[in-house]
């Protein structure tokens, strides 16, 4: 029950419907200033207001936010109720399969279990699991989407019994859309109510979901970020989040975009411009007068890719542009009146003029942006397009180069120098490469002239290893590097945005009326993140122009985004791995880390919709389409990409003319109910799930074997050994990957000896509600470099109880803890970078990981190893295992622990690797965390918080 020292409580009347509200403006006091403070505090404080309770949230927790000092660094603890949880399936999964154990376990403990059940409002968006397998023919959709459910079906059975086991637990099926445009165009309120003892509250929308790509939500004045799978378990289940009063970076928009600039070039400007300036850990907030010319799609655009940036959030306020929005959406007036009113009287509305004090203040004139990518490996390495052709041949150093000869002696192109494991895995490009005069191929003027399409240079201005592919069909074509094999129109980044999304289209029409068509070995692939996309392309009449090019429909998910993306064109696959070629994606989605998208391809890069569309048309990076032709037309003459760029004005006629608040009604009508597969599953019923023993998706996890009433106290940590020693940026794509089984990985062999074959494997995230696979799966990303491990490439390390042989992560793991040696994990800068992937923890702690000490964390990745009883330790600062001369065949021994016994968290320990000494600062960070640790995990926590 709310304390309310402020007395803020009051009601506020809209149309003929009251509600209690919790009043801002009431917090006052010395050194209070509540109306400068930033937006997003403002939603933060509102919860404090509302929640306060006298123990865990406290007058002080109140006023310590009130008074924010903008120019602190943060300190303060303090207890965030969000109004809800959103999941998308990959990690949704295990949250019920770790609810339906918890039931279980609150059982066998002596408890009620049916207290295990979602106190906050949950919601699950099954869009991870569609893969493109098939691609470029009317049918694609229904054939995936019939192939979706034949490998997914007992997962979607067990999530049709937690929609009716638990309550305030929902689920939007298959074939829907991807999470986070789901969120922003039907279940994100802006303002929330709820009934709570009687009365009407109403309060600003906030959540927290399982994917980091939450913060799309703040484009709508949502607070909302990305948690791992165990805090989201935790705040279903009405524990708070702790988290500490962050800085905030103000962000002053001005000027209007430029013609022939997209949101996809805005926000891959901001990215490169917030990971330069620094802003992990931090909130970022648009504020000023350009803020009103960002229309709400585009500041959905650039909240979803807060995480690339490192941000927190990315928040926009709420004002003219959020209602006309949520009007388009198809919201009701009472909830649009609601949030006008409500946003006004808290002083959350938008007023250009006003300027909210900030910790750091950063500026972008929005008539700067110019037509970008980003690539070939990370998100923030933003390419000019001009400059694509030059940027690609400078990245290609590091993939392909002309120093191996082969068996007869001839040059060919093969591994380059930079390829080594020492590179690092994410770094960054270096400057360009040099161009060289070498020939790539042999000619003594005598062959014919070739009738085939080549992707080959023409000016030997790079390396080059063309090899001949015949499809099926007959076709012969030239592959060589920077060969684009995947041109996806995928993700909710860009495919919630009307704008680039009818530029696609509207580009594919003028392609196909000048007779262009997609190069041979291009894999052509749409899915929309909801199906309002095709209801407004089929209204406008571009779909048609859409299919000749071969974007036709693969599914609504988020597949190629995410190494959905299925298998490249058969024979084309093959001239890649056996010509080693470095072959290209082109994608209008978030990610782009090498080895994400597909196994056969190195080189990746994120566009708009409309350029990924162009790319399809010229085959290859190793051109420059804003000068070189993409094609001929008809009649012989080339073809430009300005010439079939449509304008501005043209695609704003089509969005008047096909979308109108209707389309979203229609669409969203009935979001949970499914279609026909989905409403015939058969569906178990029941308080607790009657686990299959013979399932390989679904079994109980052991999270709680053994648990008893009380924890054990903490221990030090002695004889450890590594298993893995890693480099810079390793990400939780590496740590914990979320595409294809390998029929030769220890996931793979499980597998198949539990009857599963190599075409059933499914994803790895598609059987995260498997720990077993999971387990194997973790460390395991085709392109991991273990340090410990040279040469190799993979989940392998080194086994030290079998004389330090080569083998692979599990299997040594499983040897390690045989013998009852604790294991460490030595990393670089950005440990845990990328999605948040619950699992990435998870799977660490499985293969009995006591500690992973790094240069630096991500935030989420650091939260979810604590979650996991998994410590944090960070090097000294400056210092690294190269520096402190750490070869990894060190033991271990970790001192000073057990303070946390004592109630004290230390603020450093000692730890002893060989010869080696140096104190290594503990990361965890708040009182909260450290409660969590003690316990073995979050999970343990609340459940005998619980009890």
């Amino acid at each position: 029950m709310a304390v309310d020292s402020f007395h803020a409580k009051e009601s506020l009347k809209v149309g003929e419907q009251s509600y209690q509200y919790f009043r801002l403006d009431a917090v006052q006091g010395d050194g209070l200033d509540v109306a400068t403070l930033p937006y997003s505090l403002k939603v933060l404080l509102e919860a404090l207001l509302r929640t306060e309770d006298g123990a865990d949230i406290t007058k002080a927790d109140i006023e310590a936010l009130a008074g924010w000092d903008a120019e602190a660094d943060p300190s303060k603890e303090i207890q965030f109720t969000p109004a809800r949880v959103i999941m998308q399936d990959f990690t949704g999964v295990p949250c019920v399969v770790d609810l339906a154990t918890m039931r279980e376990a609150m059982a066998d403990l002596g408890g009620d279990p049916s207290k295990i059940n979602p106190l906050a409002p949950a919601e699950m968006v099954i869009d991870h699991s569609v893969i493109a397998d098939v691609f470029g023919t009317p049918d694609a959709f229904e054939r995936n989407v019939e192939i979706e459910y034949q490998r997914n079906g007992e997962r979607y059975k067990f999530l049709r019994w937690g929609q009716g086991a638990f309550d305030d637990f929902k689920v939007v099926p298959p074939g829907t859309g991807i999470v986070h445009q789901v969120n922003i165009e039907k279940l994100a309120r802006v303002v929330f109510t709820r009934d709570t003892d009687g009365e009407l509250v109403a309060y600003p929308d906030s959540c927290v979901g399982t994917d980091s790509h939450t913060t799309m939500v703040n484009g709508l004045g949502v607070v909302g970020w990305g948690v791992g799978g165990i805090e989201a378990e935790a705040a279903m289940l009405g524990q708070p989040i702790s988290m500490l009063i962050p800085r905030v970076v103000g962000f002053k928009l001005s000027g209007e975009l430029p013609e022939g600039a997209t949101a996809t070039d805005l926000v891959l400007t901001i990215t490169e411009q917030l990971r330069k300036h620094g802003v992990v850990g931090k909130f970022v907030e648009f504020y000023g007068p350009g803020v009103s010319a960002v229309p709400l799609a585009n500041r959905a655009t650039i909240g979803n890719m807060s995480p690339e940036y490192g941000s927190t959030v990315a928040i926009f306020p709420i004002d003219d542009e959020t209602t006309k929005y949520m009007r388009l959406t198809g919201r009701d007036e009472e909830q649009i009146a609601l949030t006008e009113a409500y946003a006004k009287a808290q002083g959350l509305w938008h007023d250009p003029s006003a300027e909210p004090r900030y910790s750091e203040y950063l500026e972008l004139d929005l008539g700067e942006v110019v037509p970008s990518i980003a690539g070939p490996k990370r998100p923030q390495d933003r390419v000019v397009l001009a400059e694509a052709k030059q940027g690609f041949r400078g990245a290609l150093a590091d993939y392909a180069s002309y120093d191996e000869v082969d068996a007869t002696g001839e040059r060919k192109p093969g591994v380059p120098p930079a390829a080594t494991p020492e590179s690092g895995y994410d770094e960054a490009v270096a400057e360009s490469f040099p161009a060289s005069d070498a020939p790539s191929s042999h000619d003594d003027g005598k062959s014919a002239p070739k009738d085939y399409a080549s992707c080959a240079p023409s000016d030997g201005g790079r390396p080059s290893n063309p090899a001949m592919v015949t499809l099926e069909d007959g076709t012969q074509f030239e592959l060589d590097h920077g060969a684009v094999t995947i041109a996806a129109i995928t993700s909710c980044t860009n495919t919630s945005n009307p704008s680039v999304m009818i530029g696609a289209a509207l580009l594919a029409k003028k392609a196909v009326e000048k007779g262009l068509v997609r190069k041979p070995w291009v894999k052509t692939t749409l899915a929309p993140g909801s199906k309002v996309v095709s209801d407004y392309y089929e209204r406008a009449g571009l779909t048609p122009y859409l299919d000749k090019l071969g974007f036709n429909l693969v599914g609504y998910g988020c597949t190629t985004c995410i190494g959905n993306s299925g298998p490249l064109i058969p024979e084309v696959s093959a001239a890649v791995n056996e010509n080693d070629l470095a072959v290209v994606s082109v994608l209008s989605g978030n990610r782009n880390f090498e080895g994400r998208i597909n196994p056969d391809i190195k080189m990746n890069y994120l566009a708009s919709p409309p350029l990924v569309v162009a790319y399809a048309l010229a085959g290859t990076m190793d051109m420059d389409i804003t000068t070189e032709p993409l094609g001929n037309d008809t009649e012989g003459n080339p073809v430009y990409l300005k010439d079939i760029w449509p304008a501005p004005a043209e695609v704003e006629d089509v969005i008047q003319q096909a979308i109108s608040s209707d389309t979203f009604s229609r669409e969203y009508a009935d979001v949970f109910a499914g279609d026909e597969r989905w409403q015939n599953l058969p569906t178990p019923d029941g308080d607790t799930f009657e686990w299959d023993a013979d399932s390989t998706y679904v079994r109980k996890a052991p999270y709680f074997d053994g648990m008893q009433l009380e924890p054990s106290p903490v221990e030090d940590v002695s004889g450890a050994r590594v298993l893995l020693k890693l480099g810079d940026s390793v990400t939780t794509d590496h740590i914990s990957p979320a595409g294809a089984i390998k029929k030769d990985s220890p996931a793979g062999k499980y597998l198949m000896e539990n009857g599963v074959e190599p075409r059933d494997f499914n994803s790895l995230g598609s059987r995260r509600g498997n720990h077993e696979v999971m387990i194997r799966g973790t460390f395991a990303n085709i392109r991991l470099r273990n340090q410990i491990a040279p040469g190799t490439e993979g989940g392998f390390t080194r086994d030290f109880t079998a004389g330090g042989e080569v083998t692979s992560v599990f299997e040594a793991s499983q040897n390690y803890q045989a013998a009852g040696t604790p294991l460490v994990v030595l990393a670089g800068k950005e440990y845990g970078s990328g999605s948040s992937r619950d699992w990435a923890a998870k799977g660490t702690a499985l293969l009995g990981v006591k500690v992973v000490i790094a240069e630096s964390y991500e935030r989420i990745h650091r939260s979810n190893l604590i979650g996991m009883g998994v410590l944090p330790l960070q090097f000294p600062e400056g210092q690294n295992a190269e520096s402190l001369g750490l070869t990894g065949e060190e033991t271990f021994e970790v001192t000073g622990v057990t303070e946390l016994n004592e109630g004290r968290t230390p603020k450093t320990v000692k730890v002893k690797a060989g010869d080696v000494e140096f104190d290594a600062v503990v990361r965890i960070d708040t009182p909260g965390e450290a409660n969590y640790y003690r316990n073995g995990g979050i999970m343990p926590y609340v459940l005998r918080s619980l009890l």
